[in-house]
């Protein structure tokens, strides 16, 4: 059987040439061979709407390089992240691609899964909640996506740039996930093992929550190298 990838957090950009290439060399080898593809978040370093792609010329060799592979038979799904959160229907129609909400519950053989991007457990982190309400509110988004192009460009570096200078005060657990608050999405989903990216913290937790035995997969960032998940990797 072939196997079910997942991946997070590439943060694709012109001024990091080398994960572009690691992307584009896993699209045409290890992807092709998969059943499904799954991107959790974050593909892009930022994401300002869908006419990026006649903007930006990484962005349309991203997006036509997933359609190959959905060409290819690979279902691919993609979920928003913190940073590219304004993908819509023409991205993924041109990528072949399905947009997933988040969380979402998916079905492997005889075991399920929750696919998260990871923000939502870092609730720890107060500014960065209230910021997420507004970035995901219908509303402030069509506004956004109102103005000339290269306003938004500059937006976007504002954000990403006061994001970063905010990081470097915070306390990192403040940035990482809340127990309390994993906890609760076990339990709200049934206890199913989950599969998140978002805090560039890869490795595998396993929580006792009301008795059962929880595993929580967080995907690695790309940002040194190539990394993704196979379901063969998944706890059973």
């Amino acid at each position: 059987m072939r196997p079910h990838l997942f991946i997070s957090d590439l943060h694709l950009h012109q001024t990091r040439p080398e994960t572009s290439a690691a992307f584009f060399h896993f699209l045409s080898s290890d992807a092709t061979r998969a059943e499904a593809l799954y991107i959790l978040g974050d593909l892009f370093e930022y994401w300002v709407g869908d006419d990026q792609l006649d903007h930006d010329i990484l962005s349309r060799e991203v997006c036509d390089a997933i359609r190959t592979v959905s060409n290819a038979g690979v279902e691919v799904f993609f979920m928003h992240g913190n940073r590219d959160f304004l993908i819509g229907t023409r991205f993924a129609t041109e990528a072949k691609l399905t947009i997933l909400t988040d969380p979402t519950q998916i079905r492997l053989g005889d075991k399920s899964l929750l696919l998260l991007h990871g923000d939502t457990l870092c609730t720890d982190d107060h500014r960065y909640q209230q910021f997420r309400r507004q970035a995901r509110d219908p509303a402030w988004q069509a506004g956004i996506l109102t103005k000339p192009y290269d306003e938004r460009i500059a937006l976007a570096a504002s954000i990403r740039e006061r994001s970063d200078t905010e990081k470097t005060t915070k306390a990192a657990d403040i940035m990482d996930v809340s127990l309390a608050t994993v906890e609760q999405v076990f339990r709200k989903n049934g206890y199913i093992d989950m599969i998140h990216g978002h805090t560039h913290r890869p490795a595998t937790h396993v929580h006792m929550v009301d008795g059962h035995r929880c595993t929580r997969q967080v995907l690695a960032d790309w940002h040194t190298s190539a990394k993704w998940l196979s379901d063969n990797d998944v706890s059973k």
